[in-house]
């Protein structure tokens, strides 16, 4: 089958492109950075197409999907795993070119991909979107606020998405990570401070890439008759906070 991957460069993404070939699937594997993907290919060999894509250039998109060749040009399988978190500051001291940009990125590139790709799936009843969601969708953490909001969206999107595809065979899932690390996610979320990020992962055992890797190939090659709504992941070593109360001094 043919799989197209957004954030195949690195990551996920890279993860994932490297089963799926292994496994004797084709990829499209589309991301901004030309020199990483053209390196994947050499790697991966004529099973990945190297795709220059931008998801938060929207109004590219259409032309991108029309402009595959032959061979590529049915997608069997979406995965929306283009995205980003930047900045870990309360609302009030954020940045509000980091939320509009996180925005642009997690929802409307999402968005304008699906809206792209899913017309030809549901006119051959055949299909699968995974969007790659995050556990920051469903529970709310101290300077979570935008990446959050946007992972709720996309959570909501998938289930609306599979409500209008009643009667199709066309599957969707939203697969919601916790912390994984061994990924570019948290250097680009301290906006390139490699020490910072490093803390985020230090004293426990994490996920990594090559274990979303691993789920994301499972899913895809898992049955076609059977839809898996949601998937939420974490390492053993994370799980739900308390609810917070600020006392004040009597």
């Amino acid at each position: 089958m043919n799989v197209l991957i957004t954030g195949a460069s690195a990551g996920f993404g890279k993860a994932l492109a490297e089963r799926l070939v292994a496994n004797g699937h084709r990829v499209i594997g589309c991301a901004r950075r030309l020199d990483k993907l053209n390196a994947l290919a050499d790697t991966l060999g004529e099973a990945f197409l190297p795709v220059v894509m931008d998801v938060s250039d929207t109004a590219s998109i259409p032309q991108i999907i029309a402009d595959l060749p032959a061979d590529f040009n049915q997608i069997d399988v979406l995965v929306n795993n283009a995205g980003l978190a930047l900045g870990t500051e309360p609302a009030q001291k954020a940045s509000l070119d980091d939320w509009m940009r996180m925005i642009d990125t997690n929802v409307k590139g999402l968005m304008a991909l699906t809206h792209a790709v899913l017309p030809a799936m549901v006119a051959r009843d055949s299909g699968y979107i995974i969007n790659v969601g995050s556990i920051a969708g469903s529970w709310p953490y101290f300077g979570g606020n935008v990446y959050g909001a946007t992972k709720a969206f996309v959570k909501q999107f998938s289930l609306n998405l599979r409500a209008d595809l009643i009667g199709t065979q066309v599957r969707v899932t939203n697969l919601e990570p916790g912390n994984v690390a061994g990924t570019e996610f948290s250097n680009v979320r301290y906006h390139g401070d490699d020490e910072k990020a490093a803390q985020v992962y230090d004293g426990f055992k994490t996920m990594t890439g090559d274990d979303i890797g691993d789920i994301l190939l499972w899913l895809i090659e898992s049955p076609a008759h059977i839809n898996v709504n949601r998937l939420e992941v974490m390492p053993v070593a994370q799980t739900y906070n308390g609810l917070t109360i600020a006392k004040q001094d009597s």
